[in-house]
């Protein structure tokens, strides 16, 4: 089967299973609709957590950051961890004390003000428009590549879809959903990886292989990687460009920025008692971890295979993968001197080829020539990641109105 058809299953079949576990866990009461009940395990609500955080953001764009910007991408990495760690030792636990339903609720009853929790309201909405935009857009991306339909019939999908389950479960729905979704988006990163781990470095666990050797040449994947990098023109895979103060203040702004969303934070209104919000944060930070310390293995593994097939090659001998994603815009190459050759290098004036970092991930199974069910799969895990972030954004939005204004 080809790529397409096997995307159309594989999404198909997990747009099947979360609207199942919407109707199962569908909410009964105000409580269940806004809090779940407060009754989620800590294990399910970390799960459910975890599918919030990794947003296509992590699922999409951060491997393809740091697989173009390279060491200087780890400050994605450690901001974004560190925010979460932010969130759990300051927030966290003592949101879920109060017992608000809310956090604009909170803000209002904690500073006895209607006006500051009028503001805070205004903060939510803001901020969860804004964040979920970019989560249409990685929704966007992969219906237009994959299943070959125009980008606005595809936000449409996956809007229709989270409005539905969003709407008919509450919290309680969506909880169970993102426990569902974050299965579905993390074996389908890590499939992938494995397979790359292995063809690349020999060993079959993705975070000791980008470190690994070739198999077949012995020479260390990093070090061909900064030699590619050196013959292009480009900075040492491995080179930093950015100074100490840089790092720490990007770092400071992503943790703070992370730490204050608000589809995260009114996740720990969901568990039974102080300790279990205590819990369910160690078991997100767990489940965000195999990801994260994927994510940059992922990013060599795809630099590698794109220089290698496509730095000097001749444009007619591109394979299929590479005009289905110049259909979308999202690769474009300008053959500046007509010799039918990609010229692919860190000078503006002589590159021919732009690509666009949020591909690399989709775009790394096809590169690799990873069977056509691993790319479906690819295809899947992404919207999963959206689909998760967004659900819990529209909640805060609906909350947000209907509750505190």
């Amino acid at each position: 089967m080809d790529v397409r058809l096997w995307t159309f299953i594989l999404v198909g079949l997990s747009f099947a299973l979360y609207i199942g576990v919407a109707i199962w866990s569908r909410a009964s009461s105000t409580k269940e609709f806004y809090v779940a009940g407060t009754g989620v395990s800590p294990l399910a609500n970390g799960m459910a957590t975890a599918a919030d955080w990794m947003s296509a953001a992590s699922f999409i764009s951060m491997a393809g950051l740091i697989s173009f910007m390279g060491y200087d991408g780890s400050v994605y990495l450690m901001g974004w961890t560190g925010g979460y760690v932010l969130l759990a030792l300051l927030l966290a636990p003592y949101l879920r004390k109060f017992g608000a339903y809310t956090v604009p609720e909170f803000v209002g009853q904690r500073y006895y003000s209607q006006v500051a929790r009028v503001v805070a309201v205004a903060c939510a909405i803001f901020v969860s428009f804004t964040y979920v935009s970019g989560q249409m857009r990685g929704v966007g991306i992969v219906f237009s590549r994959f299943l070959e339909v125009d980008v606005t019939v595809g936000v449409i999908i996956g809007m229709g879809i989270v409005l539905f389950y969003a709407v008919l479960g509450g919290m309680k729905g969506i909880t169970y959903t993102q426990v569902a979704q974050y299965c579905v988006l993390i074996f389908a990163y890590m499939v992938p990886a494995f397979f790359l781990a292995v063809m690349l470095s020999g060993t079959f666990i993705p975070q000791l292989g980008f470190g690994g050797a070739d198999p077949e040449s012995g020479a260390f994947l990093l070090d061909k990687l900064d030699g590619l990098h050196r013959e292009l023109g480009f900075t040492a895979y491995t080179d930093g460009t950015k100074s100490m103060i840089d790092v720490f203040f990007i770092t400071a702004a992503l943790m703070v920025g992370t730490a204050g969303l608000p589809h995260v934070i009114i996740r720990f209104y969901t568990v039974p008692k102080v300790r279990d919000a205590r819990v369910s944060v160690g078991w997100a930070l767990l489940f965000i971890a195999i990801l994260y310390t994927t994510a940059p293995a992922v990013a060599v593994f795809a630099r590698a295979n794109l220089l290698d097939t496509v730095a000097g090659q001749p444009y007619d001998a591109m394979p299929e993968w590479f005009s289905k994603w110049e259909d979308t815009g999202l690769i474009t190459f300008d053959d500046r001197d007509a010799d039918g050759n990609i010229r692919y290098v860190a000078d503006p004036d002589e590159n021919e080829l732009t690509i666009d970092r949020d591909i690399m991930v989709l775009a790394n199974p096809e590169i690799s020539r990873l069977p056509n069910w691993v790319v479906g799969l690819v295809a899947a895990g992404g919207l999963a990641a959206a689909l998760s972030t967004a659900a819990g954004l529209l909640l805060v939005i609906s909350s947000a109105i209907s509750h505190d204004l």
